[in-house]
């Protein structure tokens, strides 16, 4: 099962960069400023996975940085919303207008809702492969980032994959500290950590946006739901505390509304 969604994912984006020859497609997108931000894009997430694996295993020294902090529910709420709005608000609405273009032939692409299927797919598989499911969709994220042509849709996942790096670093981070690893296996799962959504950037370039937008779109969805939200609303210590209960939901909200107030001025 696993392997036919790989197969789709992998090869739909060839079929409809294929298809695509409509001219006004490439005029809408200033493809400068689009390599300026991927780029940039790079180096931010790179440093934003590398800082977050590196804080559990310095919060062994500096009692504040440890990730149980009650100030962190506040900050990963605050970090999903942000994840959450750039699924749903910036990237799948991309990915519904590249799969539905005039640009595709209406057979297949006019005969079968592509985006719902492939977001689809890529929730049933992220939730089928749970520290696997990290690497892959840091992966097809990234290759989605650089896949996209537009800034206005850059920036916010390039905002969105520099949260989750950071967030899934932390966790990552917090393994490799409890695993009590030596220096040297810690550091290089450390390092393949910090450069998974980077060479996702790489691997991307010059792919179409449309299947990868819909898949990362999902995987940005799930994991906010999930992996985030999920995981610390039902902690018994954020259950049992009202304080940190009311401040991580005024977080989610702030950063879901900040992210979507973005999508307007875009």
């Amino acid at each position: 099962m696993l392997k036919i969604i790989a197969i789709l994912i992998l090869l739909f984006p060839t079929t409809v960069f294929g298809d695509c020859t409509c001219e006004s497609e490439d005029t809408k997108h200033n493809k400068e400023a689009a390599l300026k931000y991927k780029l940039g894009s790079i180096a931010s997430i790179l440093v934003a996975g590398a800082v977050g694996v590196s804080l559990p295993l310095l919060g062994k020294k500096i009692p504040t940085l440890r990730p149980e902090h009650d100030i962190f529910f506040m900050i990963k709420a605050f970090a999903a919303g942000v994840i959450l709005a750039t699924g749903f608000i910036h990237i799948l609405p991309d990915a519904f207008d590249n799969l539905t273009s005039p640009c595709l032939k209406e057979n297949p692409w006019g005969n079968f809702p592509f985006t719902g299927f492939v977001a689809m797919l890529s929730a049933i598989g992220t939730l089928m492969v749970l520290e696997l499911g990290i690497l892959v969709h840091s992966v097809i994220s990234g290759i989605s980032l650089s896949a996209s042509q537009s800034p206005e849709t850059i920036k916010p996942l390039m905002v969105a994959l520099s949260f989750h790096q950071f967030f899934e670093g932390m966790g990552l981070g917090g393994c490799i500290s409890q695993g009590k690893f030596k220096f040297r296996p810690a550091a290089n799962m450390a390092t393949f950590f910090s450069l998974t959504a980077p060479v996702g950037i790489a691997i991307g370039s010059g792919i179409s946006t449309g299947i990868f937008n819909a898949a990362a779109a999902e995987i940005l969805i799930y994991m906010a739901l999930v992996d985030l939200l999920a995981a610390d609303f039902m902690n018994p210590r954020m259950q049992s505390n009202m304080r940190i209960q009311s401040g991580a939901y005024i977080s989610l909200l702030l950063g879901s509304g900040c992210m979507s107030l973005l999508a307007k001025s875009a």
